[in-house]
């Protein structure tokens, strides 16, 4: 049976040409070569498995080639060539700096650097890990490093540049790897397995590019592995079973259940995602990466930064068109509370479970509402927490923006969205509107003293202009459903201011500085009362240091974590004084630092501030010979 090679090995490249995601370091090398500019020492850096070691081999083999390529490669035919291939060349030496980092290895080391090459011109000294030598043998080696002979070339490798003595890298011309690319580890992925026969979809791929985290010999190691468990034929599901990830499907799967607010099935999921093992973080983390790559998509500028390729980068492509923007940017921004605040909760479970039904929330909030919503959506929107869509705030009655709400229809429409509202007083009296303008269905059964009632009105020609009262009128109170001509009447009004107001924005009327301020201080008050009946008392105590001029009310906090809160709920705090006002109030936050005033506790503090106060307390200390 022939022995089996490991991917790493087969495939490692024996050119610069060959090399990948590295071309920065190879033309550089190239160039040298080239104009004959080569140094005593070099120091290369990077990642794991990126190449640093493989450049260096390239390195030493082209240079001591007796017969190089037009383009600076090593032929592979000479006889150094043929030396090095076969493991047998007295000009190209490797050490182990983890295992060789004692004074007395690098001693030896000086005194082989004197004996010259025997085939080539340059004796080349390869020392991987480099960092891993004691600071006594760095130190014994510098004197060689800096002066060796003509003929010796030392290469460092090394993953970790800060361990190196700065009196080392002083000596060394420094090239730093990078990680490569998704796209440059997929390309060479797909040509090893067309190499060895393999069938691919491009899922299975990018998986194992995205898993080896810039690193090629970690690629191909996962690579054996997935052959390995899948045989000829890799795919996206079965590779994600192979080596323990989670797949692009679970997380498409999942923005498509946030998009449609199905909260349900998406905690369906996710207990799905624990069940195979995975941590909750993983995934919270895993969806915020999606969230980001979906983000890119939107604009044509950062669609490069998405490291994908193929039908994957389609997928992508078409479920960004259906987020829009600031679902994303408040999507990413609970993602990463969530994750940042995993480790330490209590319940890690419930803590995700929440941000994902928050997430379900922002996604509801995006869908245009069709009438008045349901308790569940309502519920998803109130979840949500603050945001770019504005939400209705606890105790707030919801808008029936759009909708013809006859008297008939209104009462058991409104009774369940009203149950949560505070009673309030009823409003004023606004002038009849015609009665064509409410559906026969609410004519009908009405009684027949509402009848005359409403019989007995002047009728008008053209539905007349509501007068605004301060208070929006897009919901409805619990003394209104008492009457029925009042919800009929009520059903009306709402009916014609709706059709100019958006949803849940308050009615603001055209008031005076002078007047708009009385109008606030006037129900400054009740609106610090109601945001002490929504358990906010720190909001509410805030509020209570507010100064009011004109339709600004600026409000005065000793710290940036305050003034934070207090922006977050801004809005709300705005619309809630707009609604109680009418006057188009705004709240603005000033920090002001508190500084305490200073105290002294020692006695020579004491001292000492007594005498700031009176200098002559040190000529009556020295007059009585006091002691503190």
């Amino acid at each position: 049976m022939e022995s089996f090679v490991v991917s790493a090995r087969k495939y490692r490249p024996a050119t610069f040409r060959s090399v990948v995601g590295q071309s920065h370091i190879t033309e550089t090398l190239k160039n040298a070569i080239a104009r004959g500019q080569l140094a005593h020492a070099y120091l290369f850096t990077g990642p794991r498995g990126v190449g640093k070691t493989t450049c260096a081999r390239i390195f030493a083999k082209a240079i001591n080639c007796l017969n190089p390529t037009p383009d600076h490669e090593a032929c592979g035919e000479c006889e150094s060539c043929r030396a090095f291939n076969e493991g047998r060349s007295f000009s190209i030496h490797e050490l182990d700096a983890a295992s060789n980092n004692s004074v007395e290895d690098i001693r030896a080391l000086t005194e082989k650097v004197r004996i010259p090459p025997q085939v080539g011109k340059y004796s080349v000294y390869i020392i991987d890990e480099v960092h891993m030598l004691s600071a006594n043998a760095f130190n014994a080696f510098l004197k060689t490093l800096e002066e060796p002979p003509h003929y010796a070339i030392f290469i460092l490798a090394t993953t970790e540049k800060h361990k190196i003595l700065p009196t080392i890298l002083s000596r060394c011309q420094c090239y730093d790897f990078n990680r490569i690319r998704v796209e440059d580890t997929v390309q060479y992925l797909q040509y090893i397995a067309g190499n060895e026969g393999i069938e691919y979809d491009d899922e299975a791929l990018h998986i194992i590019a995205q898993r080896a985290d810039g690193g090629m010999r970690d690629a191909l190691s996962m690579f054996d592995r997935v052959v390995s468990f899948c045989g000829t034929k890799l795919t996206g599901d079965k590779v994600a079973e192979s080596l323990n990830v989670l797949d692009y499907n679970t997380y498409f799967a999942a923005t498509d259940l946030i998009l449609a607010g199905n909260y349900a099935e998406l905690l369906t999921l996710f207990d799905g995602v624990l069940r195979r093992g995975f941590e909750g973080q993983l995934f919270i983390a895993g969806l915020n990466g999606h969230m980001r790559d979906l983000l890119v998509c939107k604009n044509p500028q950062t669609a490069p930064l998405l490291e994908v390729t193929g039908h994957v980068a389609e997928r992508y492509k078409e479920q960004a068109e259906a987020c829009d923007v600031g679902f994303l940017f408040n999507a990413i921004n609970l993602l990463t509370q969530t994750d940042t605040g995993y480790r330490t909760a209590t319940n890690r479970r419930l803590h995700a479970e929440l941000a994902l039904i928050k997430l379900c929330g922002l996604g509801e909030l995006k869908k245009k509402d069709d009438g008045v919503a349901s308790d569940e959506a309502e519920a998803l929107r109130l979840v949500a927490g603050t945001g770019r869509y504005p939400m209705p705030a606890i105790g707030a009655a919801p808008s029936t923006a759009g909708v013809t709400v006859s008297a008939a229809a209104t009462t058991p429409a409104v009774s369940k969205a009203t149950q949560a509202e505070s009673p309030a007083p009823a409003p004023k009296a606004v002038p009849a509107v015609e009665k064509s303008t409410i559906s026969p269905s609410a004519a009908s059964p009405a009684p027949s003293s509402a009848t005359n009632t409403a019989a007995a009105r002047p009728q008008a020609t053209a539905p007349q202009k509501v007068p605004q009262t301060g208070r929006s009128v897009s919901g409805f109170s619990i003394s209104q459903l008492g009457s029925p001509a009042a919800s009929a009447e009520t059903s009306a009004q709402a009916d014609v201011t709706n059709q100019s107001q958006p949803h849940n924005t308050p009615i603001v009327q055209p008031l005076s500085s002078e007047e708009a301020e009385a109008a606030i201080r006037s129900h400054y008050e009740e609106l610090i009362r109601m945001w002490n009946d929504r358990q906010r008392p720190r909001l509410a105590t805030a509020l209570g240091t507010g100064t009011i001029q004109g339709e600004v009310v600026t409000i005065t906090v000793p710290n940036e974590v305050l003034a934070d809160e207090i922006n977050q709920a801004k809005w709300e705090i705005e619309r809630d004084l707009r609604s109680l006002t009418g006057a188009a109030a705004r709240i603005e936050v000033e920090v002001v630092e508190q500084t305490q005033e200073y105290k002294p506790v020692s006695m020579e503090d004491k001292l000492q501030y007594l005498v700031n106060m009176n200098p002559n307390i040190l000529k009556l200390r020295d007059e009585l010979d006091l002691t503190i």
